[in-house]
């Protein structure tokens, strides 16, 4: 079975050239270009070569590599080091890789703070914002979904907060693949984690930063002084909604302080989409159900 990315640039016609020679070519305003393909033996060759390489020698390679590029980031301390890192690359600006930022209407003010200060440390980079659908403030978001959803319904304030945004996103800016912050030392689902994946709907995963450490992340914000969120100052390590997010204590993992408690141990975009097709699915059928009770309901008032 291959994993397929489809490719941005595409056309109904190749030119005659083209066509008797049996090549395509990338420069050819009709070409048509066949689909992408990584075939598991493909995929398990690029994991060999990369896992050996620098960060920066995985970005390069992206840039190179994969059309549709973007950086996907809750601006934790990974990801400020990858934006980092490709802002000291002098990438011209149609290779540039733009930020996708899911703004779920929960998220700690120190981390709005945070992103005032990247555009002002980094303005060549643009960000693209994303909210849950149909709102723009916790008000809002209240007033459609209600009190506290992440506990009367988690997987559906996965889903408005955060999956069905970030699909939103792929679709609107056609997204093919993502740099993502994910180390393997940050244990649970991360722990055997490939350096590139590619998920259910073929979006290529890059988590180039996969071989470093919490340790080697701080280093390298230290050294260069990288913009962080000043919660981490306050014993907090990994930073998402506000509601779902604490301290650690000394010795703790790293992401010990999400989701304290619970079996859980990431927010949703990282789960498998048909997870998250199935809930919906279910809550079809569920209004579905009581909307065939309330008309049987009805029948039997009016007989």
């Amino acid at each position: 079975m291959s994993s397929k990315l489809s490719s941005v640039h595409r056309a109904d016609t190749m030119s005659l050239h083209e066509t008797e020679s049996g090549y395509v070519s990338g420069s050819g305003s009709d070409s048509t270009f066949p689909d992408i393909y990584f075939t598991k033996p493909h995929l398990a060759f690029l994991n060999r070569q990369l896992q050996l390489l620098e960060p920066q020698d995985i970005l390069r390679w992206c840039i190179t590599s994969l059309p549709g590029l973007f950086q996907t980031t809750a601006f934790g301390l990974t990801g400020l080091v990858t934006l980092d890192m490709l802002s000291k690359m002098k990438i011209p600006r149609p290779q540039m890789v733009d930020l996708i930022f899911l703004d779920t209407l929960h998220h700690f003010q120190e981390t709005l703070a945070l992103v005032d200060r990247v555009r002002s440390r980094y303005p060549l980079v643009n960000i693209h914002v994303y909210k849950p659908e149909g709102t723009e403030t916790t008000e809002e978001f209240v007033r459609k979904h209600g009190e506290r959803l992440w506990e009367t319904n988690e997987e559906l304030y996965d889903w408005v907060a955060k999956v069905e945004p970030a699909q939103r996103a792929y679709r609107e800016l056609q997204v093919a693949a993502v740099l993502t912050g994910r180390r393997r030392s940050q244990g649970g689902k991360r722990g055997d984690l490939d350096v590139i994946e590619v998920d259910e709907a073929g979006l290529i995963k890059v988590n180039p930063l996969a071989n470093w450490s919490f340790q080697d992340v701080q280093n390298y914000v230290k050294l260069n002084d990288v913009p962080y969120n000043e919660l981490l100052d306050r014993s907090y390590k990994s930073v998402g909604d506000w509601h779902s997010t604490q301290p650690i204590k000394a010795g703790e993992d790293e992401r010990a302080g999400r989701w304290k408690g619970q079996q859980k141990t990431e927010c949703g975009i990282h789960n498998p989409r048909s997870k998250f097709a199935q809930y919906l699915r279910e809550q079809e059928m569920k209004k579905q159900e009581e909307a065939l009770h309330k008309a049987l309901d009805g029948l039997e008032v009016a007989g």
